[in-house]
């Protein structure tokens, strides 16, 4: 098999083995981690794994083609880039390095309200393909703001969040004392002089902030005061009532991510949206949640004819985006992959992982002798 990435990180194990030797253990356990004691995130990845695809060896078959359509536009695979925050916190530069990925791979790359790179540079990159998931805010004329910038930069795709209606528990940060930047603490600074390649990147590539939401965060806060700050903008739930303004401002596609019930697919397809996002934020907001596939297999046995439904959460491998397309996904994306990516290869990590999934994507599509990423649901095997 021709490989077109680094055989010594063949899988997205391997590049997390690599990025935690890397990056600080404060940073890397915020990229790593769940919420509470880890049951959703590991359920997410263990029920996916669950999925069985059955080959058909026998029939006429010529060859598998791992091009797709989502959203009105033609991909080369069927995963893009999750959003992810604090991005440039994990590994320096990362959001600009994963955007630029993307758009030669031609793939989605989706940039969070708050990970370290602005809409505009985004746009930028990726001459403006870029999808913007925003992060609701109380204040509405921030919210408008911002989906002005988001139209004017070109976007063709928002994403609202709704699985955040409150802060994650996650121990982890709070023994960290996680914040941007980072709080100097003793056992920070021991862990950072320890990655000298990530303090080298971090001082070349500068101290990374919130770059979307500058304009709106008052000078001269401290540590405490942009906690608060942050706490304040983005505490607002996402409705019915604060979805409409949105649906009526903007003119593009529009997708909720975080769905994970028939009843908010029921109430997505009824407000207008072109798409959702089934997921549970990674494991990292409820450690009660439902696995995100089997959440999937419940909404597109009902709905995959009214509302073009996607995937995030417990992808990990090219099998895992195989069973996620034959459970009734149009399409997945990954988060977590792509930085453990950019941790372990820094400015090569997006285009290695982009490689090798897909490289992993095609070989099971050829051994299921499955021509179509449409055709994979008649591959699942059901008990």
């Amino acid at each position: 098999m021709a490989m077109s990435f680094n055989s010594d990180y063949p899988s997205v194990d391997d590049l997390r083995t690599k990025s935690k030797s890397r990056i600080p253990k404060f940073a890397f356990e915020y990229l790593d981690g769940g919420c509470n004691e880890d049951v959703s995130l590991s359920r997410n990845t263990s029920e996916i794994r669950k999925i069985q695809l059955q080959p058909r060896y026998l029939r006429n078959y010529g060859t598998s083609s791992i091009k797709t359509k989502i959203m009105g536009m033609e991909f080369d695979a069927p995963f893009g880039i999750a959003p992810v925050g604090l991005q440039g916190l994990m590994w320096p530069n990362t959001p600009a390095i994963l955007a630029k990925a993307a758009y030669k791979h031609n793939i989605p790359f989706i940039l969070s309200t708050v990970t370290t790179m602005d809409i505009e540079k985004a746009s930028e990159l990726t001459e403006g393909n870029a999808w913007f998931q925003l992060y609701n805010p109380v204040d509405n004329a921030i919210r408008d703001n911002i989906i002005e910038r988001a139209e004017a930069a070109g976007c063709p795709v928002l994403v609202l969040l709704c699985d955040v209606p409150t802060f994650g528990y996650r121990p982890r940060d709070f023994r960290n004392g996680l914040a941007l930047p980072p709080k100097m603490t003793i056992a920070n600074i021991l862990q950072i002089l320890g990655k000298p390649t990530w303090a080298y990147n971090t001082l070349k590539y500068g101290q990374p902030t919130f770059e979307t939401l500058k304009p709106y965060t008052p000078e001269g806060l401290n540590l405490k005061q942009l906690g608060a700050f942050m706490d304040k903008t983005f505490s607002g739930r996402l409705n019915e009532e604060k979805i409409k303004p949105i649906r009526d401002k903007w003119k593009g596609k529009l997708v909720l991510k975080g769905v994970a019930s028939e009843q908010d697919t029921q109430d997505a397809i009824r407000m207008g949206f072109d798409g959702i996002i089934v997921s549970n934020h990674g494991g990292r907001q409820l450690d009660a949640a439902q696995s995100t596939i089997n959440s999937l297999q419940e909404i597109a046995l009902k709905y995959s004819d009214q509302i073009e439904i996607m995937m995030d959460s417990g992808l990990r491998s090219g099998p895992d985006i195989a069973r996620a397309m034959a459970s009734g996904a149009k399409f997945t994306f990954m988060g977590r992959s792509f930085v453990y990516g950019t941790g372990a290869l820094g400015n090569k990590g997006g285009d290695h992982t982009i490689d090798m999934l897909k490289t992993q994507f095609k070989q099971v599509m050829d051994q299921l002798c499955c021509e179509r990423i449409e055709d994979l649901p008649n591959h699942l095997i059901t008990n």
